[in-house]
């Protein structure tokens, strides 16, 4: 089946650096495609030339196979990081004007009951709490009866409460068979949103699949964490392979009896013992590095 949205070879430089440096994926409908990667990662210049706000130097983006153009904008909705609204606007009155851009919209009293905003409809906007605005915005995305939808960080700076509630929306969107590029820096939104991610570094797709299958192939193991207080003397002079963060020790293990064994040796206290599987953010770390992007 051909992808509803592809990008070939992408290419765009600024100066000397390639920012993205040869970026090929297809967006498949009704599916949610994740873009991840740490700061610099070329991930948002990719985004930008999707969503047509940045010409690529070199590549091709094609939908419904076709050169991108007055359809693919009609078709496009975009949940920017941060968007600026009028003051003194009130929700109903944002839904208006933006609906007013496009030769199609979806109807008022359905963008109203798909992001819950009927409690607070004729509020100024300016008085939104982080979730009510994050909620008005993603129903601005969804003005237009897009096909594709973009949605940039949706969640950053939501507190937990508000982060589930959007994913639930994110969920029911795409249950409408509407397809989304989302990026995150959540890998747990990854995880429960989406179908397939692409994980992005220094201008380059470094690993690409669904979520399950990319932990598959990495890990063979689970982790065993266990409080710094918890093992006697320095965790480096343990004969296992331990990573320290902060005050958390973090031990890989393909056979859990045989490290208990070894951390029971060495005198290693087990009452504060967890054991969870691997993660998208250990395959993020693993893949990208700790050190800490500017």
């Amino acid at each position: 089946m051909a992808a509803l949205l592809q990008a070939s070879s992408l290419i765009k430089r600024y100066g000397d650096v390639a920012a993205v440096d040869g970026v090929s994926f297809g967006l498949e409908a009704g599916t949610c495609f994740g873009l991840l990667g740490p700061n610099g990662a070329g991930k948002t210049t990719t985004i930008e030339m999707l969503e047509g706000i940045t010409d690529a130097d070199e590549g091709e983006i094609r939908y419904r196979d076709k050169p991108v153009g007055t359809e693919f904008r009609n078709d496009a909705g975009i949940m920017f990081q941060s968007t600026a609204l009028q003051d003194y606007m009130t929700v109903r009155e944002a839904l208006e004007m933006f609906g007013s851009f496009y030769p199609r919209t979806t109807p008022m009293a359905e963008l109203i009951e798909t992001c819950a905003l009927g409690e607070f409809l004729d509020r100024d906007s300016r008085k939104l709490s982080g979730g009510q605005r994050q909620r008005l915005l993603l129903a601005i995305a969804l003005v237009n009866d897009p096909q594709v939808v973009f949605l940039d960080e949706p969640t950053t700076g939501l507190d937990p409460q508000a982060r589930h509630n959007l994913w639930a929306l994110v969920k029911r969107i795409r249950a409408q068979g509407k397809t989304i590029l989302l990026t995150t820096h959540y890998m747990e939104e990854a995880y429960e949103l989406c179908d397939e991610i692409a994980i992005m570094d220094h201008g380059k797709i470094i690993t690409r699949g669904s979520p399950k299958a990319l932990l598959a192939e990495h890990f063979d193991e689970v982790i065993l964490q266990l409080p710094r207080t918890d093992i006697l003397g320095d965790p480096a002079e343990l004969p296992l392979p331990v990573t320290v963060r902060g005050d958390t020790v973090e031990i890989p293990s393909r056979d859990i009896n045989t490290t208990i064994r070894v951390l029971l040796d060495h005198d290693a206290s087990l009452a504060g013992l967890q054991i969870r599987p691997r993660t998208l953010e250990d395959l993020f770390l693993a893949l990208t590095g700790e050190a800490l992007r500017a």
